[in-house]
């Protein structure tokens, strides 16, 4: 993939003087997952008060040794100022009790002094109710403010900083803790600006340090890039892989299943018999699906001839459709399971010349969200990723004025890699995944395109 320079450069002592100077975007490097690492949070966490804030004090001590508030009644917490405090690498803020509009004052209180101490990379997470769970039409009104609020602060951050905003159901509290190991950590680190619901989930994680141990996860079009980043990150969590690719793929493929330890699966998922065959190759089933074959054959809707629409649409929507439910049909699909559908950023805002491929990538989207309801009674979720722009073989090849805007259109003014969106599938995957359903996670820096 291809060197994103300009970082290099705005990171060099003299172009760091210059950019400065001239006002240009100063993108950082972001701060990722490494191998090795223990702890989700290597800093101070700063908590407000609130009940949902009481709650994660209870697990915070398992995620950093550094507690702090800024305000009253959170146990084991100690006291923080913005003149005297430590630096502050995650924040979570409960939003919940912000019922009367009078009350969203305190978003700007909390925040104004705690911005000029966050450290490099830092993650801030907004707690709040969903609004349609409020009877009360002031109070949803408040608690609908906050999203703006969290999607604004999102565009303000500096430094490689992110903020997203948890709606969190009466029930659901138990599941903060994965979705804060998640968030407030640097597998999210191309994640920002977005909101996610959680509803109750009886299931949960065991053991964190492998949290997808004793799980069997299905990866297609896993031979290379962003599939095989998904295949290896899921098989670093503990689960067991079987990856799937096209013939043309096979040597690649067959290279990556022996280094996991898992199994290869050479299908074309097109074919008419794909579902019957690929039925017939996973023994015992699997805990969770993740679609990620995908193709594009870009052409203006006036040039697009019906083999390159009918192309894209066969890989990238119908096979995911056909063999889904042949899956869940034939009982492989195993409870509190999941499934993760690779969309696009394109497939929610469009993109010129591409009208096959976010026909498609829409209607994965549509797809998790008419399956949810469905899937809900046995615990098992079914949720869109959608990529923006992410540094892949592919993007390499773009012309360089292409390249370069699409690296600067998000709020962290670069583009994501493979690991990014592979965090991201590998978190929608492990146990307690119910508790996120029907739902898009958008991985790509907050991008101007798209909602």
């Amino acid at each position: 993939m291809a060197s994103d320079r300009y970082i290099d450069f705005a990171n060099s002592d003299i172009g760091r003087r210059l950019v400065g100077a001239v006002g240009l975007p100063a993108p950082v490097r972001l701060e990722r997952w490494q191998a090795g690492r223990l702890r989700p949070v290597e800093g101070a966490l700063l908590l407000s008060a609130g009940p949902l804030a009481e709650r994660v004090s209870g697990f915070a001590p398992r995620m950093t040794d550094l507690m702090f508030t800024l305000g009253d009644g959170i146990t084991g917490a100690h006291p923080w100022s913005a003149e005297h405090g430590a630096k502050i690498k995650v924040v979570v803020f409960d939003a919940s009790m912000l019922l009367r509009t009078a009350q969203l004052n305190q978003l700007r209180e909390f925040f104004q002094p705690v911005l000029r101490q966050l450290e490099h990379s830092a993650h801030i997470v907004i707690l709040s109710r969903a609004p349609d769970t409020l009877a009360d039409p002031v109070a949803a009104s408040a608690q609908q403010a906050i999203e703006g609020f969290s999607r604004s602060l999102a565009k303000e951050m500096r430094n490689g900083g992110t903020v997203q905003l948890l709606q969190v159901d009466e029930g659901a509290e138990d599941q903060l803790e994965g979705a804060l190991r998640f968030f407030l950590s640097p597998k999210s680190a191309f994640i920002t600006g977005q909101v996610i619901r959680l509803s109750p989930c009886a299931a949960t994680v065991q053991d964190w340090s492998r949290p997808l141990a004793g799980r069997k996860a299905l990866v297609t079009g896993a031979a290379r890039g962003i599939g095989a980043a998904i295949a290896e990150t899921l098989a670093r969590d503990g689960a067991e892989v079987a990856l799937v690719d096209v013939p043309q793929a096979k040597s690649d493929l067959e290279a990556l299943a022996a280094r996991l330890g898992g199994q290869a699966i050479v299908l074309d998922i097109c074919a008419p018999d794909a579902a019957t065959q690929l039925i017939g190759q996973i023994s015992g089933g699997v805990d969770i699906v993740v679609h990620n074959a995908g193709i594009t054959r870009d052409k203006t809707l006036a040039n697009m001839t019906a083999d390159l629409w009918d192309s894209v649409l066969n890989v990238n929507l119908e096979a995911p459709q056909v063999l889904t439910q042949a899956l869940i049909d034939a009982g492989l699909v195993h409870d509190n399971g999941s499934v993760v559908l690779m969309a696009s950023i394109s497939g929610l805002a469009g993109n010129r010349g591409q009208t096959n491929y976010t026909t498609s990538k829409a209607g994965l989207i549509g797809l998790a969200r008419a399956m949810a309801p469905a899937l809900k009674a046995r615990g098992i979720s079914i949720n869109a990723v959608a990529p923006g722009f992410i540094e892949t073989s592919m993007t390499a090849h773009m012309p360089f004025a292409l390249r370069e805007a699409g690296r600067r259109m998000s709020s962290l003014g670069q583009g994501g890699l493979p690991q990014d969106v592979a965090e991201a599938v590998a978190w929608l995957s492990q146990p307690g995944s119910g508790a996120v359903s029907g739902q898009v996670l958008r991985v790509c820096g907050q991008s101007i395109i798209g909602a």
